[in-house]
């Protein structure tokens, strides 16, 4: 019987723990994780390893907002996840901490539907880091005290974890690893084995560049 793959990209902004949620995955220290806001991932990084009877692809992208590198530079890195993960993309995991839900927040989510359209949702799943910040709350009472992080995870089809970065190899957290990866071989089959695929990127980046063409026209009239 043939081994399951899963490709999964990760998205975020820098510092809330997307190359630590890599090596949780992976049950070893594979990429070089940072917890300040300054990326250490500058490009896009992938590793593929066997994990709970998968075979699965990890890819690492760039900060969403790394003051090193103008919005193409970034862009340009997006599509190389997208072509990292050929023939398809698996899963988006659109990595949050639990802090407050502000204004950044919610830009690096508008980046994301911007770049990958509102379509890439339906193959998202959400992962809080830093689990061990909800403190005595449930992370139920977490996402429904914002109003524009409770519509985000409805997006994404209520999929969601959370994963304490302090014990990153610790049991507690390979049985979220667990369950984060049966809820992607859930998404897999609600979305009838279908992928995101680079032509649903290209899609995007031409009706990108013909907005940015008519608002030139526009411009110069």
């Amino acid at each position: 019987m043939a081994v399951p793959e899963r490709r999964i990209v990760l998205l975020g902004k820098s510092g809330v723990g997307k190359s630590t949620l890599a090596n949780t995955i992976f049950g070893t220290e594979v990429f070089q994780a940072s917890e300040s806001s300054n990326s250490i991932t500058s490009k896009c990084l992938s590793e593929t390893k066997d994990v709970h009877g998968r075979k699965v692809t990890i890819t690492d992208t760039p900060g969403f907002f790394d003051t090193n590198k103008c919005e193409e530079e970034l862009q340009s890195e997006m599509t190389k996840c997208v072509t990292l993960s050929a023939p398809g993309v698996h899963a988006f995991l659109i990595v949050l901490k639990v802090e407050r839900f502000t204004q950044q927040e919610k830009d690096v989510i508008s980046k994301m539907k911007k770049w990958f359209s509102k379509e890439a949702l339906k193959y998202a799943v959400i992962i809080f880091t830093h689990g061990d910040q909800l403190k005595n709350r449930k992370i139920e009472d977490f996402v429904n005290e914002n109003n524009d992080l409770h519509d985000l995870v409805e997006e994404c089809g209520g999929r969601y974890h959370v994963i304490d970065d302090r014990y990153w190899n610790k049991e507690r957290n390979n049985d979220e690893v667990k369950k984060s990866l049966n809820t992607i071989d859930k998404m897999v089959e609600q979305n009838n084995g279908e992928m995101y695929t680079n032509e649903m990127l290209e899609q995007v980046d031409n009706y990108l560049q013909k907005q940015v063409e008519l608002k030139q026209e526009f411009t110069v009239e």
